[in-house]
């Protein structure tokens, strides 16, 4: 198993403390991700506070837990371990979600670092960073520029 990072970001014209309103909720992520699963938060835990698992269902059947390690809304970044491999074998997977100012409004950093086998690490970028973050982060610009 090799270290691995990998990173998707996007601009978008709004208000950074707008976007982290939306997004940074541990449990929002569902309602503005168009391809994920509602989440719940694991024995009636504060979603915000560290130590939170949320867990992704489909269909009853549990898809993935990830467990809070950080929430600082001061600094608009959650940080994030997956407790539960997916099909993909990958281990010590720790993703950062943070909001910064840009000059043209606000820049979303969807990161993680982890380690993987090389025969993993391209399905891995796939999966992750296509599939999920740079997903994500498309919809969730579109959400908060389309009304303007």
């Amino acid at each position: 198993m090799h270290p691995r990072t990998l990173e998707r970001s996007v601009v978008i014209a709004a208000d950074p403390d707008a976007v982290w309103a939306l997004a940074g909720g541990f449990a929002a992520l569902a309602h503005w991700h168009p391809h994920l699963p509602p989440v719940t938060v694991e024995d009636g835990a504060d979603p915000e506070v560290p130590g939170a698992v949320r867990v992704f269902a489909l269909d009853g059947t549990v898809v993935a837990r990830e467990l809070l390690l950080a929430h600082d809304p001061a600094a608009r970044r959650y940080l994030y371990r997956l407790l539960d491999p997916l099909a993909l074998p990958v281990e010590e997977y720790v993703a950062t979600f943070a909001v910064a100012p840009h000059p043209d409004g606000a820049e979303v950093r969807w990161s993680a670092v982890y380690r993987a086998p090389d025969e993993v690490a391209a399905r891995a970028e796939a999966a992750f960073g296509d599939g999920v973050y740079a997903t994500g982060l498309a919809a969730l610009r579109e959400r908060l520029t389309s009304t303007r």
